[in-house]
């Protein structure tokens, strides 16, 4: 009985250890050890040879834990069917501790230590591992040939074997050494990053949607595209919830180039285009990788309800690599707000609510008073002209609340688009008019 305990727990243990090797050799990159080598780390000329033939030695690892596991398993239920009665007790004992160590210790403890830890476990064993290749070799090339047998449509031969986690540090060390620049790199490791980022971290949310209904006229939606700097437009039916295609300004203008009425007679229904739905949850490496397939520029992204939750364009998945670039165009930083005189001030469009609320009540001794479903819904400026207006506002565009006007700033990004960056918040007669009154009833 001890003699089993003893053989049961000192093969699972080494399992768990090959385990954690397996892990460690197959994350480590072949770049990273030949750095090693040049450093003269010990053990980096054995692990060197184990990364040239990584294949090889991860199969030796394969076959000696898949062996050890065989042990474990079966000398742990010998030791269950003596400790309990009657025999499906111990069956069903023996299944519980196996599964319990398997998944504690051979999954969780041991991957997770060898992925920790990548280099240090692979130079402390790459010595080891090198001679049990060369014991195992036969016996490895033999199973690997029986295998390709039986698989349907025969086996794999090996190829070179490069891995993201190689690729990426192939990269670091390009830039330790000079040879990529530090924006470079930067875009190379984007390039990684895209199949781990979703669309829904890039898209333009719905709020900030501009769309125009499938009813309007074509010479609105020039007009549309021109004020917004936007070249492709959502077309919505009956809400925003609607959205039955998508308008390319190109498209527009070859309709209506050589009409005398500037389009007012084709509707943007007849030349809309059908639109594409995606899940917000798609990686971008694929978003992308369909879009050019399918030479679509723009697409509408749908969350888990089935609702729209914004759109995301081929831009703005190219941005995600080459980054923010900022030229000549783009403004400089403005301040939060910039007193103009007369109660008067431009704000960013950010700016909360409760900070406008907070500086006419300093320096006006005015308390602003928003309805309740405003300050449920609205937290910045920007965002009360969208809730007033109905719409995303564009440069121009005003409303007039609580006594003061807001009007819309912007300019032109660095794709041509117009972005509201400020609003102009001045008083109107009702705001003095409510002065005097204060001033009257004091």
């Amino acid at each position: 009985m001890i003699t089993l305990i003893i053989v049961a727990v000192v093969a699972m243990i080494c399992a768990g250890g090959l385990n954690t090797v397996e892990t460690a050799v197959a994350g480590i990159s072949r770049a990273r050890v030949a750095e090693l080598q040049r450093d003269e780390v010990a053990g980096a000329n054995a692990l060197l040879k184990v990364v040239e033939n990584r294949a090889r030695h991860v199969n030796v690892l394969v076959i000696l834990r898949t062996l050890c596991e065989s042990i474990g398993a079966v000398t742990l239920a010998a030791v269950c069917l003596k400790l309990f009665e009657p025999e499906r007790w111990a069956i069903v004992a023996a299944v519980v501790l196996l599964a319990l160590f398997t998944f504690l210790v051979l999954g969780v403890f041991s991957r997770t230590m060898g992925r920790k830890n990548p280099y240090s476990i692979s130079l402390a064993t790459a010595v080891v591992l090198s001679f049990m290749a060369k014991v195992l070799g036969p016996l490895e090339k033999l199973l690997i040939w029986f295998g390709n047998i039986i698989t349907p449509g025969g086996g794999f031969r090996d190829g070179p074997f490069a891995t993201e986690v190689e690729l990426r540090e192939m990269v670091d060390i390009a830039q330790e050494r000079g040879i990529v620049e530090h924006d470079e790199r930067r875009m190379i490791q984007s390039v990684f990053d895209l199949a781990e980022t979703s669309a829904r971290v890039v898209m333009v949310p719905r709020p900030e949607m501009v769309w125009i209904e499938a009813d309007k006229h074509c010479g609105q939606a020039v007009a549309l595209c021109v004020k917004s700097g936007h070249s492709r437009l959502p077309v919505i039916g009956e809400s925003v919830e609607d959205i039955v295609g998508v308008i390319y300004l190109k498209d527009i203008v070859q309709q209506t180039y050589s009409r005398t009425d500037g389009g007012r007679g084709v509707r943007v229904s007849e030349v809309m285009r059908d639109c594409v739905f995606v899940p917000d949850s798609k990686p971008l490496d694929d978003l992308l990788d369909e879009m050019q397939r399918t030479r679509n520029h723009i697409a509408i992204l749908i969350d888990e309800y089935g609702s729209v939750a914004g759109l995301i364009s081929i831009e703005d998945i190219l941005e995600e690599i080459v980054g923010e670039i900022a030229d000549e165009y783009d403004e400089a930083e403005q301040a939060p707000i910039e007193p103009l005189g007369d109660a008067s001030y431009r704000v960013q469009a950010r700016l909360s609510l409760g900070e406008l609320i907070e500086l006419y009540d300093e320096a006006h001794g005015r308390q602003l008073v928003f309805d309740d479903e405003v300050t449920e819904e609205v937290d910045t400026v920007s965002g009360l002209l969208a809730y007033e207006l109905g719409r995303v506002p564009l440069p121009g565009s005003y409303v007039e609340y609580a006594g003061l006007k807001f009007t819309a700033e912007g300019s032109r990004d660095r794709r041509g688009r117009m972005r509201v960056r400020t609003v102009v918040v001045e008083p109107t007669a009702e705001f003095y008019s409510e002065e005097e009154d204060t001033d009257g009833q004091s």
